[in-house]
């Protein structure tokens, strides 16, 4: 007798009532309710929902409301969370489904990759022009391998530079500690002290295996980015006082200026014509990005990290979806984003606005 996959769902379903001791008549009357409870089971690892109001509970009174309603429409009924930031000072200008933004982390998925260009450019593993094998007959050189997300490129990289040396630079760029500045919420993430059980130092090249990152780790690192090399503590002022009060705070200035210009061309090409095309603004305004599409153990996770104006930087965006659709995925994450800039682009947000929220006046993207 031929067995049908069906046929052995019913069968292992059965067998489990047997084991607990379960009578298969009283647990199950119909086939039919035994088949929804093996899909109920199945579904289990992507329990996390795509759809959501991802605003509940958030207290953003402080908000900077123009980019907050941005983000909020951007992101519409997806499941996920929007950190904006003014890189030129580590302020925090709005946090959207702050639950998900403050919570432990997640793998960074492909979002790593910058870090580990900067560290090859800075260990002198990889150069612009550097041509690495990424399958047969086929090389790439570090902008079009960041401009697709090629994994076989890091992957290598990773491996050239060895576990100590990836960490170094993780750390050094903010994994694994503290982006905020007397931000309760927040949480450390999580960095590992050795390589990773499935695939070591290359799958964590190429996938961030093994870390756990949280969306303001990773929009201090790409501010320090933005910004020439200035990693700044983030700060969330969510009071007339402490906005009143607000001075940027430096953790450490980090000596990557020269190598920038590397990975910014890696992340330019990721919207002109990579994996984050989604995000693109328009022909007089562009953003930098880089994406990053994986799954953890409860649901599908799609990021997009970004900054816009590359000349005077003055606003950058990470964006987290989750769920179990298919349509979880880094350039989903993008065009989230991309609706946001579109958005402050057509309103002249950056030139003009001036907004008053209580007694307090908020002058995004503001150079501090």
């Amino acid at each position: 007798m031929t067995y049908r996959p069906s046929h052995v769902r019913v069968l292992a379903a059965f067998l489990c009532l047997l084991i607990s001791g379960v009578s298969p008549a009283i647990a199950a009357p119909t086939r039919r309710a035994t088949h929804a409870s093996i899909r109920r089971a199945t579904s289990s690892r992507y329990g996390v929902p795509t759809f959501t109001d991802s605003e509940k509970g958030d207290v953003a009174s402080y908000d900077d409301p123009v980019v907050r309603q941005a983000a909020i429409a951007a992101l519409g009924r997806y499941n996920g969370s929007v950190v904006a930031i003014d890189p030129s000072s580590g302020r925090i200008l709005t946090v959207v489904n702050q639950s998900l933004a403050f919570s432990a982390g997640f793998i960074p998925c492909s979002t790593i990759k910058p870090v580990i260009a900067v560290a090859a450019l800075q260990e002198g593993v990889v150069t612009r022009d550097t041509m690495i094998r990424v399958a047969a007959r086929k090389y790439l050189n570090l902008t079009e391998a960041l401009a697709h997300s090629n994994n076989a490129f890091f992957e290598e990289l990773g491996r050239r530079m060895g576990f100590d040396t990836v960490s170094h630079y993780g750390r050094l760029l903010g994994l694994g500690e503290l982006a905020g500045y007397q931000i309760p919420e927040e949480h450390p993430g999580g960095f590992p002290s050795e390589p990773p059980t499935f695939g070591g130092v290359a799958r964590m090249s190429s996938f961030g295996q093994g870390i756990q990152m949280t969306p303001l780790q990773l929009g201090a690192l790409v501010s320090s980015f933005a910004n020439g090399g200035t990693l700044y503590y983030l700060q969330y002022p969510r009071s007339a006082e402490e906005q009143a009060n607000f001075t940027p705070r430096v953790k450490r200035q980090l000596n990557i200026e020269s190598l920038l210009p590397e990975v910014r061309d890696g992340m330019l090409a990721a919207v002109l014509y990579g994996t984050a095309r989604s995000s693109y603004i328009s022909d007089d305004a562009q953003a930098l990005g880089k994406t990053g599409t994986c799954s953890d153990s409860a649901s599908r996770l799609g990021w997009f990290v970004s900054y816009a104006d590359q000349a005077h930087p003055k606003i950058v965006l990470v964006v987290l979806v989750r769920g179990h659709s298919s349509l979880i995925k880094g350039a989903m994450a993008a065009g989230v984003a991309g609706r946001i800039y579109r958005r402050l682009n057509d309103e002249n947000y950056f030139a003009t606005h001036s907004a008053v929220t209580g007694s307090t006046v908020l002058t995004a993207g503001a150079r501090q």
